[in-house]
């Protein structure tokens, strides 16, 4: 997992309630355990017509917002089937922090174990950086000093988990954190063969 660290990015504005799992990546493309290549696929259903066609209606399809690294989103962003998916999708096309008033449990907790950090703040700070967005204007967003700044270098603060925090920055998940333990992991591998050498 890379390290998290300052973005500044043009927001995707993306003014929904209830965004869910499946509207995020649709389950025709679940059938893979790659994280890569799920970014064209995102949001299938609002980006493409029924031929394939991109749509000219939907923000993901305009410039600059098609290489946003930053989605200002609505209240239960995530919401739905518990699908790993979902932010890899999000990862893969170029997101790398979410906004928005609440997440689903769930999905919040997998964005932290791929890289991407989800911030939650208050429907009025969202409705600004939302507008922030809609104006094209370019935020940036700080891990280590937990805060958004936007324009004229007004700053919104944030709160995030400090052992999250941790991880994003030093760009650990789950098996990066197993792997800190590898010589304690080696020493009890060696304790283990030696009572009983029969297990390989």
């Amino acid at each position: 997992m890379e390290p998290f660290v300052t973005l500044k990015s043009i927001p995707a504005p993306l003014p929904m309630i209830n965004v869910d799992t499946d509207m995020i990546i649709p389950k025709q493309f679940l059938k893979t355990i790659k994280r890569s290549g799920l970014g064209k696929n995102l949001f299938h259903e609002l980006r493409y017509d029924i031929q394939g066609n991109i749509k000219n209606d939907f923000v993901l399809n305009w410039d600059p917002y098609k290489s946003s690294k930053i989605l200002i989103a609505g209240a239960n962003f995530g919401c739905g089937s518990s699908r790993e998916h979902a932010p890899w999708s999000l990862l893969d096309f170029g997101f790398k922090s979410i906004i928005a008033p609440s997440f689903a449990d769930i999905f919040y907790n997998n964005c932290f174990k791929n890289g991407i950090l989800p911030i939650k703040l208050d429907q009025i700070k969202v409705d600004l950086l939302m507008n922030e967005a809609e104006e094209k204007n370019e935020i940036s967003v700080n891990l280590e000093k937990q805060i958004i700044i936007h324009q004229q270098h007004e700053t919104i603060n944030f709160e995030i988990d400090k052992f999250r925090k941790k991880c994003l920055i030093e760009g650990l998940d789950d098996i990066g954190l197993t792997l800190q333990k590898n010589d304690k992991i080696d020493i009890h591998e060696k304790k283990i063969h030696n009572i009983q050498p029969w297990i390989i």
